[in-house]
């Protein structure tokens, strides 16, 4: 197999268990794979664009670019609920502790 399409699968790979853990709200174990993917990526970014691929091969890579994708789009649908919730808690907490600070004085 070329290496840029075991990379690639890899990738894949990790989506999906990223998406997983998403769809489950594992949020560290998220996290964690999000650090291995990020780690990847930037380890193959000269080898991707220094190596011709041929038609099938570039295909491949295609297919998998699509799904990594859509597990990227899946894993956005289940936390920017979650990261609308955190904000509102934080917001709402420090809403409090303003509060908490002004009457304290009187």
């Amino acid at each position: 197999m070329h290496p840029v399409i075991e990379n690639y699968e890899y990738l894949s790979s990790l989506t999906a268990q990223m998406r997983e853990a998403a769809v489950l709200n594992k949020w560290d174990h998220l996290v964690e794979l999000e650090k291995q993917c990020s780690q990847r990526v930037a380890s193959m970014k000269d080898q991707d664009a220094n190596s011709p691929l041929d038609e099938n091969t570039r295909l491949r890579k295609v297919a998998l670019i699509r799904k990594i994708l859509a597990d990227d789009a899946e894993i956005r649908n289940c936390t920017e609920p979650w990261m609308a919730q955190l904000k509102r808690i934080i917001k709402s907490v420090g809403q409090e502790r303003r509060l908490l600070e002004t009457y304290s004085r009187y």
